[in-house]
């Protein structure tokens, strides 16, 4: 089997609930979502940050997580440090903002590349952007800069020498907005932290 592995990508957060302190938020998401790569099988997990982010990195990580400093919060970054260590054949980077992703859209982001160098799962709801993109390592020549919240996978798909090298998987939605939180089902397991910041806030701004 490859060796992989899934890195949450901990971004800046634009936009909080309001009655919700913006740095509280931002770490519930990223705690919610290091705890559920935590939980996923065959794979190494990682978190990625800038330097001015590694206190948050500090914050949620488990023992056994690593953590990279990247120059910047993008998945071309993230690839490109992941690529000089020469530890794994395929990396996910999923984005910090979808704190009860399921751990099998996790696994159907990695699954395509046996067959193909790269894979992308969108962003659910009205605004562009991607939930996760993988790839093989190293990452081919035509990809390009890659923005988690502005990067379609058509125009991925057109950068492509081929339309089949890039792998479109299902979509999952990020919290980026007051009318994500209402596809927030309550149902799931997980998003403990996220779930306690939102029992005390309006949930309708």
């Amino acid at each position: 089997m490859a060796r992989r592995v899934v890195v949450a990508l901990l971004a800046p957060v634009a936009w909080a609930p309001p009655g919700v302190d913006p740095t509280d938020w931002r770490t519930a998401l990223a705690e919610d979502v290091v705890d559920l790569l935590a939980m996923l099988n065959e794979v190494d997990t990682a978190v990625a940050v800038t330097r001015a982010d590694r206190w948050l990195a500090d914050a949620v990580i488990w023992p056994q997580t690593a953590v990279y400093e990247v120059p910047e919060p993008t998945p071309n970054a993230v690839f490109a440090a992941l690529t000089t260590t020469d530890r794994y054949e395929q990396v996910a980077v999923v984005a910090g903002d979808a704190p009860d992703l399921p751990g099998l859209t996790v696994g159907k982001l990695l699954r395509p590349l046996s067959s193909r160098p790269v894979a992308v799962a969108p962003a659910e709801g009205g605004l562009p952007g991607l939930l996760g993109v993988a790839a093989r390592l190293p990452v081919p020549s035509w990809l390009p800069p890659l923005d988690m919240d502005a990067t379609v996978p058509a125009a991925i798909r057109a950068a492509a020498p081929r339309p089949g090298d890039l792998a479109v998987t299902p979509s999952w939605h990020r919290l980026r907005g007051p009318a994500d939180l209402a596809r927030l089902d309550p149902a799931l397991d997980g998003w403990e932290h996220t779930r306690s910041l939102l029992s005390g806030a309006d949930r309708s701004g």
